[in-house]
């Protein structure tokens, strides 16, 4: 069905594309015709973060910013989907357009700016939810809390989320909040986990469990930051690490007519920088901190790329956009094949003891 419709979305503007599918979407679920979209996966049960994920192909926050639409986003098969990001206070974001599609690359270049209704909205539309599934929430800070104060930002997002998320995702590493990504550099880095590792531990005394704690990193780090960050999370004993976030690199693209637009780059053209963060973090993180494998899946290939590169989890976005629900059930299907195959072959998924906290 998403092939049918696809070329009709496409002739629309990216943003309104975005929010015309979500609304169609949340139809299709309310009236039981979630089965036309696409056939869901066999169970393919994994275990990380102490967490039962029915399958380890999840969904990229930045589609449901506000979390209207958990259950219908749930029963297209994911195991787990991420909501967010989420700021203290409802911003509009970045002026209009702000969205762009590249068909020829497969890709998407965004600068929507943590566009969002705030936490308390946030908070109302989760506590409303089935939520027949494993949710993560994505915490940002507000596009003018300056940087000395950002850990205040996110103090409060995560004292809100805290007693609703199976997880909860901080994310510093999106291109569309000035000076976000700056919260990135060691020694800045190293006291802004502290403080939210320290809230972390006192939110799971009070409410009696728990919740995973992981950070998004961005793609556009050298081999040094990388191995700078990997040291601040294995001092800070971070739950996992969601590798990674869109690209302000455009040199996968350089000559499209869009290549001058302002933002992050997503999709294909993100793939290999993406994976090669997933690699080299993997092998300086503790075996202990599960990786979750997201930029530029597009096929059931890419995301056994992820796991190769020592992903344990995946997640998909702007695959989506071009393929449709049909991907989550092929990335499952390939994944499962990969943990099927012979001992020896070197093609096992990478098991639920790393993810073990």
């Amino acid at each position: 069905m998403y092939g049918l419709a696809r070329p009709f979305l496409f002739r629309l503007d990216a943003e309104q594309a975005h929010g015309l599918g979500l609304r169609a979407l949340e139809t299709a679920y309310r009236l039981g015709l979630n089965p036309l979209l696409a056939a869901r996966p066999e169970p393919m049960p994994v275990r990380v973060f102490g967490i039962d994920f029915a399958n380890p192909v999840g969904l990229a926050a930045g589609l449901d910013k506000n979390g209207e639409h958990i259950d219908a986003l749930l029963a297209l098969g994911f195991g787990f989907v991420e909501i967010g990001t989420v700021t203290p206070r409802p911003q509009a974001g970045n002026p209009k357009p702000r969205m762009f599609r590249l068909p020829e690359h497969q890709a998407v270049i965004n600068r929507l700016g943590f566009n969002n209704g705030g936490v308390d909205a946030l908070v109302r539309n989760v506590e409303r939810a089935r939520r027949r599934g494993v949710l993560g929430i994505n915490i940002g800070k507000n596009k003018d809390t300056p940087n000395e104060n950002a850990a205040d930002d996110y103090l409060h997002c995560l004292e809100r989320v805290y007693p609703l998320a199976d997880y909860v995702t901080v994310n510093i590493s999106s291109p569309n909040t000035q000076g976000l990504r700056d919260l990135q550099e060691e020694q800045t880095l190293r006291r802004f986990l502290g403080t939210l590792r320290d809230a972390q531990e006192r939110l799971g005394a009070r409410h009696g469990a728990r919740k995973p704690m992981l950070l998004k990193i961005a793609p556009d780090l050298s081999e040094e930051e990388i191995d700078g960050i990997a040291d601040v999370l294995n001092a800070a004993q971070v739950d996992g690490v969601i590798a990674t976030n869109t690209t302000v690199d455009r040199r996968v693209i350089e000559g499209h007519r869009l290549a001058g637009e302002a933002g992050g780059l997503s999709g294909k053209p993100l793939y290999g920088r993406s994976t090669a963060v997933l690699r080299r973090l993997r092998t300086r993180l503790d075996a202990r901190i599960p990786l979750v494998g997201v930029g530029g899946i597009l096929s059931g290939a890419d995301a056994v790329g992820k796991v190769a590169a020592g992903a344990t989890l995946v997640q998909c976005y702007t695959g989506l956009i071009y393929r449709g629900p049909e991907l989550i059930r092929e990335c499952v299907e390939a994944m499962r094949r990969r943990r099927e195959a012979p001992t020896g072959s070197g093609a096992s998924l990478p098991g639920a003891p790393r993810g073990e906290r």
